[in-house]
């Protein structure tokens, strides 16, 4: 039995590539920063021509872009920020991120850019989010401090769109509003410089015993058993944390929730959860755990295993260009014959790839092929531009 709604798909793009890739991979929208104003000064981030060519992307392709303006900002930050929001206008955002209220108002002073209010605002209850509608939020991304429910009832006693986070990494920090990295590596936290200090392993001592582990380390949210239920409470956006990420991050997590949603919006149940979530594990990823989606994080919640969970996979390249004859596969890592390569279509099952032997594009035959060198593979049905390559990692 069909389902009438599901959630929005919004997807992290830290660089170019990975709008693209998040896209074509099924994003229904993306979030993005200029190279001012976010939170993650150490992603890529978009140059104004980027900008122009990524937001373009997305549109082309049925997708709406996100720019992200919710550092802590003062006053001398703010110099250029209203003629870059009217450029940001101009190029098509299809809404701006903002945390702080004085820069909501020069938003609505200069532009009629929709204002969804960023996480970083820290809006749990319903009173907050209708001071922020009367402010003129369209949208409210909720702290992940709050579960289903009460995402519900705020949506409803509010009347506002509301956001959540359905997966990635968890911030110990009331909806990331952390000074950790202030003090142990001097990067301000809330103005594009998280170091991720609280991911490291500290020695807490008191003179006489030492304990060892990961005391301020969240595990990863993982939501996908609970997408029947975003969807009937009105969620009307679900979001994958991880501009920092790599390609095959972007294309593996935002395919499996693909799936996930269409599977749900068509037959009104989630199929294929079990092999779903055994795609996800293959992602690099500390534990997984429900977050505060159902009722608040306790202490299992702190992620206290001496290994990470890294991905099975690396990436080896993306296909750059697709013939009758063979693909052109541009690659990130070293490949030898033998190796067994892994093609991720947008859609459908992955493609497997024995390497007997290998060329580069015009055909020279290579001992083992070099980063960014341009090669050629068969022409596998299905493969299409943009899709990654994967390999299994070696130990």
């Amino acid at each position: 039995m069909a389902n009438g709604f599901v959630p929005e798909l919004l997807c992290p793009a830290g660089s170019l590539d990975k709008l693209k890739t998040t896209v074509l991979y099924g994003a229904d929208a993306v979030y993005l920063a200029s190279q001012n104003y976010g939170l993650r000064a150490a992603a890529d981030n978009f140059t104004p021509e980027q900008l122009r060519e990524g937001i373009s992307f997305a549109h082309d392709h049925g997708a709406k872009a996100y720019l992200v303006l919710n550092s802590f900002l003062h006053d001398e930050d703010l110099e250029n920020i209203q003629g870059d929001m009217e450029f940001f206008q101009r190029l098509g955002a299809d809404a701006f991120i903002i945390s702080d209220l004085g820069v909501m108002k020069l938003a609505q002073k200069c532009t009629d850019v929709p204002i969804h209010l960023s996480t970083q605002a820290s809006c749990l209850n319903v009173n907050a989010a209708k001071f922020w509608k009367k402010m003129g939020a369209d949208r409210v991304i909720l702290g992940r401090e709050v579960s289903l429910l009460e995402a519900h009832q705020i949506k409803t006693a509010a009347e506002i769109e509301v956001e959540m986070f359905i997966h990635g990494s968890m911030c110990m920090a009331y909806s990331g509003n952390c000074v950790i990295s202030n003090y142990t590596q001097g990067r301000d936290s809330n103005r594009g410089g998280c170091a991720h200090s609280c991911r490291f392993e500290y020695t807490l001592s008191d003179g006489e015993k030492e304990v060892t582990n990961f005391f301020m380390s969240s595990k990863d949210l993982e939501g996908l058993n609970a997408i029947p239920e975003f969807s009937k409470f009105g969620i009307d956006s679900v979001k994958i944390e991880g501009r920092m990420k790599g390609a095959l991050y972007a294309a593996g997590v935002t395919k499996v929730y693909r799936k996930a949603l269409d599977l749900y919006a068509r037959e009104g149940e989630l199929l294929d959860a079990l092999q779903l979530k055994k795609d996800l594990q293959k992602l690099v990823h500390r534990s997984y755990f429900s977050g505060n989606l159902h009722q608040p994080a306790g202490a299992d919640s702190i992620y206290d295993e001496r290994v990470h969970n890294e991905s099975e996979y690396h990436v080896v390249g993306t296909i750059l260009e697709t013939t009758e004859d063979f693909h052109v596969l541009e690659t990130r890592s070293k490949i030898l014959p033998g190796s067994t390569l892994e093609i991720l279509p947008f859609r459908g099952t992955t493609i497997v790839h024995q390497v007997e032997s290998l060329t580069d594009v015009v055909g020279e035959n290579l001992e083992h092929t070099k980063p960014n060198q341009l090669i050629r593979i068969p022409p596998f049905e299905g493969v299409e531009k943009y899709n990654v390559v994967r390999a299994r990692v070696t130990k």
